[in-house]
């Protein structure tokens, strides 16, 4: 499990990539793919501890399926789908946690974003899912429950950016190096979550769950200081 966050140089999200969570925050649909970076400090490997929200932030969840990558790219082609199946050594299920008010302060002021998406404990991940158990990642179904009350659930099919393109996209800017984490985005259903709530996620296929790609988190408010957010 350490692994991966040891063996990871760079988290690449990518930005609104299903219709109705854009819809659900107001967003703008993008014209092609574009992504953000999370630090590898923010991973929180299964069984590490808690979800740790700042003073002050408004935490939001957003499950993920992630691509674990196991070859270098560059400027790879759109239309080559086997090829990106064959440069991507497993997936885990993430949780891409967001400080809302802060990314909302951020936009307002023309900011960027990483202070909201980049604090440690706001990437827990799964285990490594071999990629036999997901022989397509366009048709797997993403979910994340607080509480036991299921929040996300939805198909990968709804990515209206597949992977292919993703990657190229990325790969024009920087390069793709073994052991970094490309996030696909995130479907309808993001909300806040507060101290003591537990996050529930996972993928399956075909209807059957995968044990490899369970999270199970608590959520914690900080008592150290470190970060305080007042707008």
């Amino acid at each position: 499990m350490a692994s991966i966050r040891a063996n990871c140089r760079k988290v690449i999200c990518i930005g609104r990539n299903y219709a109705d969570h854009i819809a659900e925050l107001n967003n703008t649909r993008p014209k092609q793919p574009f992504f953000f970076l999370k630090p590898p400090s923010s991973i929180l490997t299964a069984g590490t501890g808690p979800v740790l929200r700042p003073k002050g932030v408004s935490l939001h969840y957003e499950v993920e399926l992630g691509l674990v990558m196991g070859k270098r790219l560059v400027d790879f082609d759109p239309k080559d789908e086997q090829g990106a199946l064959d440069a991507i050594s497993g997936y885990v299920v993430a949780i891409d946690m967001t400080g809302r008010n802060v990314q909302e302060a951020a936009k307002k002021a023309g900011l960027p974003w990483t202070i909201a998406k980049g604090f440690d404990t706001f990437l827990p991940i799964s285990s490594f899912i071999p990629k036999s158990l997901i022989p397509n990642p366009h048709d797997a179904t993403l979910n994340l429950s607080v509480d036991n009350a299921v929040r996300q659930s939805d198909s990968t099919s709804l990515m209206l950016y597949r992977i292919p393109q993703q990657l190229a996209e990325i790969s024009r800017v920087m390069t793709l190096e073994e052991g970094d984490l490309v996030l696909t985005g995130t479907p309808k259903g993001v909300g806040e979550v507060k101290d003591g709530q537990v996050m529930r996620a996972g993928i399956s296929v075909g209807g059957k769950a995968i044990n490899q790609g369970e999270i199970e988190v608590l959520v914690k408010d900080r008592t150290d200081g470190r970060f305080q957010f007042v707008e």
